[in-house]
């Protein structure tokens, strides 16, 4: 794929229906090139090497060869070959959706359970737009960071070699301050393998509790929870009201509904407050939703940590945190799927910390210990 180049899309499902939502609304993207269509894996398989997609949409469930096995055979045949996956909204397919992101899927949708023909494109073509530009960008930064092609502006083309590197920003010089009694954790997209990366890095002593929203639909934070718990040291939950904030405990905001620290009713200890307020900037659950409650909780006694995702989602409230002393620690470009959510901050100057993905448990534990 060429800079100026259209964005050629193979689109694999098993239903007629849903390959001509997908692709008709895929058509009406600018940029965007339906290249063709499969209705099983194996026929995909087939086309790819012929039609030379940069991009599949790619149902999980299918008969013949399901998505499942078509990732598996991309990661070793095609690599540079991405995948965005179609999810069904129930506790199979919030288990399914995890292991496609495993296995190097992109990001996922879930599948429409219900309206016509139209609403149901309509919502697939706003859903995919802005993946798709995620998408080309985390390729422009490939094969910058691998010396290739697409050169962007100066102010935003990440140094080589800058992975592994920690960057202390001043905002951090001189601080005095309490340690950190709480973590807070925004994340979205590429956040289901940048979290399985960095929680099992953190100790069973870590000695405070951790709150986590990933942008999700309902169903998927509980798979996600149950699959990180295996993984961890410490306990990995999906949050439920009235929850008590514990030590060596990360609560993962449930898809669809936001999560606060609340007060607890002895006024000493914090709770989770789990709301179905209106979404914020489309989020819900929102960074800024819960790291504005952190903000009023823990006054100079939290680390807020933004990570991989699109958006802004986190920068309001982070910026509400960090003038309470709290430290601000975001995920570096380089080893973010996607630079939207860590770059708002960084960007407003309020970031303490800079740090690839294989270094932020370090620095978490750094600012509890």
């Amino acid at each position: 794929m060429s800079e100026g180049q259209a964005l050629k899309v193979l689109v694999v499902d098993d239903t007629v229906v849903f390959r001509k939502i997908v692709a008709e609304g895929l058509a009406e993207l600018p940029h965007v090139e339906v290249v063709g269509t499969a209705n099983n894996g194996k026929i995909a398989i087939s086309k790819i090497e012929r039609l030379t997609p940069d991009l599949l949409i790619l149902d999980i469930e299918m008969p013949v060869m399901n998505g499942l096995e078509v990732l598996t055979y991309i990661r070793k045949e095609f690599p540079n070959v991405g995948a965005i996956v179609l999810s069904t909204l129930t506790q199979k397919g919030g288990e399914i959706t995890l292991k496609a992101l495993e296995l190097g899927a992109f990001d996922f949708i879930p599948k429409p359970k219900d309206g016509t023909m139209a609403e149901n494109r309509e919502r697939i073509r706003d859903t995919l737009a802005p993946m798709l530009r995620a998408f080309v960008r985390r390729v422009q930064i490939t094969n910058i960071l691998k010396g290739k092609e697409y050169p962007p502006s100066k102010a935003r083309e990440p140094q080589r070699g800058s992975a592994g590197v920690v960057q202390r920003m001043r905002t951090a010089a001189g601080q005095k301050r309490t340690k950190s009694e709480l973590i807070g954790i925004g994340i979205s997209t590429g956040g289901p393998n940048a979290l399985a990366e960095m929680l099992p890095q953190l100790p069973s002593d870590l000695d405070v509790p951790i709150v986590i929203v990933q942008h999700m639909p309902p169903i998927f934070t509980q798979s996600l929870a149950v699959s990180l718990n295996s993984k961890c040291a410490i306990e990995v939950k999906e949050a439920v009201d009235g929850h008590p904030l514990q030590p060596n405990t990360a609560l993962i905001a449930p898809g669809g509904k936001h999560m606060k620290v609340v007060a607890g009713a002895d006024g000493k200890n914090r709770i989770i407050r789990i709301t179905n307020d209106p979404p914020e900037n489309n989020c819900k659950p929102s960074v800024n939703y819960l790291f504005r409650s952190i903000s009023q909780h823990y006054v100079g006694r939290a680390t807020g940590v933004i990570m991989t995702g699109m958006g802004s989602d986190g920068t309001i409230g982070l910026k509400l945190m960090k003038r309470n002393g709290a430290i601000v620690i975001a995920q570096d470009e380089a080893s973010s799927v996607v630079f939207g959510m860590p770059k708002e901050p960084i960007e407003a100057g309020i970031v303490d910390v800079i740090a690839p993905l294989n270094k932020i448990a370090e620095e978490i534990c750094r600012t509890v210990r």
